[in-house]
């Protein structure tokens, strides 16, 4: 009987870690999607010493998650996750970026995330936005929207603040410090978008939006947004 119970228990437990390390890997940095290489327009707004310390940066990154593309993303998710068809989804996605930059930030991440998907986990998974791949392919495996944005938002966090240590005087530290005090509101937004609409979309950070626009012809710079 105490057999019986432990291999029940182990099952029960590696369902639920299996689902679980599919999401952590998806939004590893080793994914292969190439987010390093974006800054999401946080490489102008450093040059243009919008943002210059830990401070700064932290407000800016709260904002976005807040009252910009982060917010917005993890709706993006949430709807994906549901969804039937996900091309007016992803149209609308594409619509809703605020420069050419931005829409290539996640096209070319959501097709990199979409084939790596496609291939190890035999989804039917198309070439879309990196927030709809990711919320489609969730719904597909049977994970829950809430925490897949909620994770989805840390790891936006995490590759931006990444991106700034590579562009101002940021120690690991510090920028481990700013990932640390972001992620309750990397919850907050996720329990706050699920459920919601498109009609729920909106943006306040017209600052980024500015940023990501003058990226576009910023030389030098390391980044691809």
């Amino acid at each position: 009987m105490a057999r019986r119970l432990t291999t029940t228990l182990t099952a029960t437990i590696m369902h639920t870690d299996s689902r679980l390390l599919t999401l952590t890997q998806w939004l590893s940095p080793a994914y292969p999607v190439g987010g390093f290489g974006w800054s999401h327009g946080l490489e102008a707004a450093i040059a243009e010493v919008w943002v210059s310390d830990v401070i700064s940066l932290e407000a800016w990154l709260r904002d976005v998650l807040a009252e910009g593309s982060g917010r917005s993303d993890a709706l993006f998710v949430v709807l994906a996750h549901g969804a039937e068809d996900i091309t007016v989804l992803d149209a609308t996605a594409r619509a809703y970026a605020a420069s050419l930059e931005r829409q290539q930030e996640s096209a070319r991440q959501g097709a990199a995330f979409a084939a790596v998907t496609r291939e190890v986990w035999a989804l039917d998974l198309p070439d879309v936005m990196l927030p709809v791949a990711l919320g489609r392919a969730a719904g597909l495996v049977g994970m829950e929207p809430e925490p897949v944005a909620a994770l989805y938002l840390h790891s936006f966090v995490s590759n931006l603040t990444s991106a700034a240590q590579r562009l101002m005087p940021l120690g690991q530290t510090a920028a481990q410090g700013i990932v640390h005090r972001l992620a309750p509101l990397c919850i907050k937004i996720a329990a706050d978008v699920h459920g919601g609409s498109l009609d729920d979309l909106s943006s306040q950070t017209f600052l980024s939006d500015i940023a990501a626009m003058r990226h576009e012809t910023q030389q030098p710079r390391l980044f691809q947004s």
